[in-house]
């Protein structure tokens, strides 16, 4: 837009002309940064001021409190302040040539330096240089506000003492103790890679020596196992054969005993039970024959007991007929007579006990056709004589 100004990041716009406000007190212009603002053309002039960082060297020979002559070089890293202070202090003094910025550094720093450098000795600026730095820094800071500019770093890039050689002969006591530590630390170290080498050699001959005993037994075990696969070929052979012999033994034994149940189950179980119903038939056929005998045994008695209690009233009356012509007496009148009839019964038991007891004898033979009863005749008749 026409008219408006806007500095860079690292900017300040100066606006000068016009009237001034109230607050900028005795800065000539006004100071804007981080934003724009109208510059009116004509009436007012806009103008920038670096705030960056910049960088100012300085090389220069002085003089230590020996009078020794150092050769010293600095580097000086400075910008301008941040504060409304610093910027107006730095653009009335460079807005014109901000190039001088460096180069007023630059006698500043070098007369600091010469300054505090002369009241050192050698051995202090070079064993201790950061206080010398903050030396210098301490010297200049108050100059350095003044102008507006702050400085971010001071470092002493070198030193050297202009060929003189003091440098070189400071240096020359601790660079030969340096050097001779560090001969020991070589001879030392040269020592341990000996016996390093040494160890090494030992450890690679014994490697060797132990390589070649493991060899040798390893081949020694081939040798061994080779030897003892070839003499166990027909041991095995053997061994496998009498375990076939032995399995075959077994399958035969194993076919006996399923041919002996075989045979057992199919012949002899049979057979047995065959027997065994056949000794069962014969014994009930006997007893049966037996039980037959014994009923026609009886049969016959039975027979033969009613054949005699039928001729008992003939037995009776037989004797009865032999008493006729008897002389008996009874004395006792009825009951004498009772005891005479008695009596002859008694005799007729007796008689008839006599004939069954001979008859029984026949009576247990078998019957025969003549006698059996169950042939349809009547059983025979007995006669018996007084």
């Amino acid at each position: 837009m026409f008219g408006y100004r806007v500095p860079a990041p690292n900017e300040a716009l100066l606006i000068s002309g016009g009237k001034r406000s109230s607050s900028s007190g005795d800065t000539p212009f006004r100071i804007v940064v981080g934003h724009g603002a109208f510059v009116l053309p004509i009436v007012r002039k806009a103008s920038f001021l670096t705030l960056a960082m910049q960088e100012a060297e300085v090389v220069e020979d002085c003089y230590t409190q020996q009078g020794l002559t150092l050769g010293v070089q600095a580097v000086i890293a400075f910008k301008v302040g941040d504060d409304q202070e610093s910027i107006s202090a730095a653009a009335r003094r460079f807005q014109a040539d901000q190039r001088q910025m460096a180069a007023l550094v630059g006698r500043i720093f070098s007369g600091h330096l010469r300054s505090i450098i002369g009241s050192m000795t050698v051995e202090s600026i070079i064993r201790d240089q950061q206080r010398l730095g903050e030396a210098i820094l301490d010297a200049s800071k108050l100059e350095m506000a003044r102008i507006g500019l702050a400085v971010d770093s001071l470092q002493i890039s070198q030193i050297d003492d202009r060929g003189s050689g003091y440098i070189a002969a400071l240096a020359a006591p601790h660079q030969a103790s340096v050097n001779q530590a560090a001969h020991i630390a070589q001879s030392i170290a040269d020592q341990a890679a000996a016996q390093a080498r040494q160890e090494s050699d030992r450890n690679q001959a014994e490697y060797a020596r132990q390589t070649a005993i493991a060899r040798a037994q390893y081949q020694a075990e081939i040798d061994r196992a080779q030897q003892e696969a070839a003499q166990a070929g027909p041991l095995a052979a053997a061994q496998a054969q009498q375990a076939v012999l032995a399995e075959q033994s077994k399958v035969a034994q194993r076919n006996a005993e399923l041919r002996e149940a075989q045979l057992q189950a199919e012949v002899v179980k049979p057979a047995q039970a065959e027997a065994a119903r056949v000794r069962i038939a014969a014994e009930a056929q006997a007893d049966a024959t037996r039980l037959a005998a014994e009923a026609a045994a009886s049969s016959n008695r039975i027979a033969l007991d009613q054949a005699v209690i039928s001729q008992l009233p003939e037995l009776v009356r037989a004797a009865a007929d032999g008493l006729k012509g008897a002389n008996l007496t009874v004395l006792n009148g009825a009951e004498g007579l009772n005891e005479t009839v008695a009596s002859l019964a008694a005799q007729g038991a007796t008689v008839l006990r006599t004939v069954l007891d001979g008859m029984g004898r026949r009576a247990d033979a078998p019957p025969t056709a003549d006698r059996d009863t169950g042939n349809g005749r009547a059983p025979e008749r007995v006669q018996l004589e007084s």
